[in-house]
């Protein structure tokens, strides 16, 4: 198999399918169901966000901490503080999910099933010009706005310029950010400088292994640039060992880089 080759093959085999997806999808709907039957008019809305609506979540076997963000925007008329919803939240999760593991992380309820985790995070909308705006908590005590669709259609557009590789590339970068940089990059920090910086990346890229190496460049940091620079020159030997005719050779050094699972 030739670099590319591999390096295509794995970045669809990064992507969730078939019954998994299934099982997920219908998990979103009956956590939906059960927010809304649970609270009532209370929650105004259920957004999922995030890597998962974005399409570049990775399967739990490739990424064990993979979870689809779910925010519930809540009425806030009396303007109480995020860690309210938080405790709301929690105590919804117990009782409707009473076998499931349920804990607070930072300013979110987790839910765990068997096969996937939830990020549950409480919101407001807040209207303004944008339809896109919401308060979400920055800590127990505080809000911060944010306005989850603006980098999607960010993202879909860089996607769409690229030849729709930048999504796949994203998800090889995010695996290797897993398995060789040992999660240094936050996975959000990691898609927005990929997806911010390489909109015109088809200038100077057509391949997969120029688009990783690329994005190896852009996203690279400098307390660990060293395993940026040895990832890159590993691609490097593995296309010169496919020009020699060493395909064999050229797969396992790749593998080096992204391993298969």
């Amino acid at each position: 198999m030739t670099v590319d080759g591999y390096l295509s093959t794995l970045s669809n085999e990064l992507v969730i399918r078939d019954s998994k997806k299934d099982s997920i999808t219908l998990s979103i709907l009956t956590l939906n169901i059960r927010l809304k039957s649970y609270f009532g008019s209370e929650v105004v809305d259920i957004i999922k966000f995030g890597s998962y609506s974005r399409g570049t979540i990775l399967p739990r076997n490739f990424d064990e901490k993979s979870d689809v963000d779910v925010m519930v925007i809540f009425k806030n008329e009396h303007n109480f503080k995020p860690q309210t919803f938080l405790d709301k939240l929690k105590r919804f999760a117990s009782a409707k999910y009473s076998t499931s593991e349920v804990y607070q992380s930072s300013p979110t309820i987790v839910l765990e099933l068997n096969h996937i985790k939830f990020e549950l995070v409480p919101a407001n909308k807040v209207y303004s010009w944008s339809n896109d705006t919401y308060n979400i908590p920055k800590s127990y005590s505080t809000w911060m706005l944010t306005h989850p669709k603006s980098f999607d259609d960010t993202l879909v557009e860089c996607n769409k310029n690229n030849n729709y590789k930048m999504k796949p590339i994203i998800r090889l970068l995010k695996y290797w950010n897993i398995k060789k940089n040992y999660r240094e990059l936050a996975s959000f920090g990691l898609e927005k400088k990929t997806a911010e910086e390489m909109g015109l990346a088809y200038f100077f890229c057509s391949s997969y292994s120029d688009y990783v190496k690329e994005g190896l460049k852009t996203i690279r940091t400098y307390n660990s640039s060293y395993r940026f620079d040895l990832a890159i020159d590993k691609i490097n030997q593995a296309l010169t060992l496919e020009k020699e005719g060493k395909l064999y050779a050229a797969e396992i050094k790749i593998k080096e880089v992204f391993p298969g699972d």
